[in-house]
């Protein structure tokens, strides 16, 4: 097995917990994964008693848009700065912090500041793109980053995986999927690793004909049969394209070649994905589907804490089935697989066409079935259009194209929108 144009990670481990020390900064805690991880920082913490005040240090708390919610959490966790992205938000920051030892600040660059205070360990949760450059800040300076959004390392796998080694931190993925497999990999031993298969669980949508598929709303859409996550990413799901990023991100964190990744389609969501041994020994992480047992997993890391999560009761459940994924159905899962064996900038240009068309169906200006049409058109122009894919030599090239990206499939969703 070729594992050397892969990056092993290196595992750093942090203090132990024992010491009830441990420094967090939260970008994007008022999304669903930030959110579960305030609430777990709050069981430990009262379980703490006493001690509580040493237990899992708050440094910064961020949010885009959603500065109620900031305040409120800014105001129970006590972090030593808050910032809301949209800056017009700031007086109402401010206003609602005015009487608490709490800095308040907004915009890119003040998400930066928050990315580089001396935190420990920083859960990278802002949902797509704009999450790259605060998630590159962190690991710059070799904090040990929980990485909930997949996109970044989409966008600039390579790169940001030798940021990860050069800052000297480690990447620790929260994704159930990948979280499953850093839990049983043999990292010391990576060459007796013969495949790694995601499991999905086929989404809202997995026994529906195209025809129906086309007429599906946002509601629809947005409705997973397991899991609770936010718009973007719930239809991510419908479409299987989050399993076509997820396909990517892996092919990134482990060193592994992607021809050995499958994906299993997996409609209990109790089998969180599985690694495949030489000897034909296959591995397993079982769960229910809580994300608190991977944010768990990461937060603790390299040791154990206690969760919430329901326990898994497997006589309960009764069954485990499994189907291969329908391709004719879920493109997304082809495109994804292409862009990475395209290389360069595809991969950039498949989520930020990506985001841009999800936008574009949960506005209601496209149909469901647009999404994975507008994202083709857009690797179709950039890349084969244009002689191939760019080449992606330092993240001022990602950034660039991701806007070139972006361009061109809002001009798809308009013609669209038109028609």
């Amino acid at each position: 097995m070729d594992t050397s144009s892969h990056h092993t990670a290196v595992l750093n481990p942090l203090p132990r917990l024992g010491a009830w020390e441990r420094r967090i900064t939260i970008l994007g805690s008022t999304g669903s994964v930030g959110c579960n991880t305030l609430d777990l920082i709050e069981r430990t913490r009262l379980a703490a008693g006493a001690a509580c005040e040493n237990v899992f240090e708050i440094e910064a708390l961020s949010a885009h848009h959603n500065v109620d919610l900031l305040i409120a959490q800014a105001r129970a966790f006590r972090p030593k700065l808050a910032v809301i992205g949209d800056e017009a938000l700031l007086p109402r920051l401010r206003e609602g912090l005015a009487d608490v030892p709490v800095e308040s600040a907004a915009g890119a660059q003040a998400l930066l500041e928050a990315a580089d205070r001396a935190a420990d360990w920083v859960m990278a949760a802002i949902v797509g793109a704009a999450g790259l450059l605060p998630t590159l800040t962190a690991v710059r300076r070799g904090a040990h980053v929980a990485l909930a959004n997949k996109e970044c390392l989409v966008c600039a796998g390579t790169l940001l995986m030798e940021a990860v080694e050069k800052g000297g931190g480690t990447l620790l993925p929260v994704d159930s999927e990948h979280n499953a497999i850093f839990q049983v990999f043999d990292y010391e031993h990576p060459e007796t690793v013969d495949g790694l298969i995601l499991t999905a669980s086929g989404g809202p949508f997995r026994t529906w004909s195209q025809a129906d598929m086309a007429s599906a709303t946002p509601e629809q859409a947005v409705a997973h049969p397991n899991w609770s996550m936010g718009a973007k990413i719930s239809v991510d799901s419908a479409t299987l394209m989050n399993k076509g990023l997820e396909f990517i991100e892996a092919s990134h964190l482990f060193p592994i070649d992607p021809s050995r990744i499958e994906i299993l389609v997996h409609p209990q969501s109790v089998i969180h994905s599985l690694v495949r041994y030489v000897d034909g020994s296959v591995l397993a992480q079982l769960g229910s589907p809580d994300m608190r047992t991977p944010i768990a997993s990461t937060l603790a890391w390299p040791e154990r804490m206690p969760a919430p999560s329901a326990r898994l009761e497997l006589g309960e459940i009764g069954q485990l089935t499994f189907e291969s994924p329908d391709l004719s159905r879920f493109p997304a899962l082809m495109l994804a697989r292409q862009s990475l064996q395209t290389g360069g900038g595809a991969p950039t240009i498949l989520n930020a066409a990506n985001e841009v068309a999800v936008k574009g169906f949960l506005d209601r200006r496209i149909g469901f079935l647009d999404i994975v049409d507008v994202v083709e058109e857009a690797l179709e122009f950039l890349c084969r259009g244009q002689g191939g894919a760019p080449r992606l030599n330092n993240f001022n090239d990602v950034t660039q194209l991701d806007a070139q990206a972006r361009t061109y499939a809002t001009s798809c969703v308009e013609k669209r929108a038109k028609n």
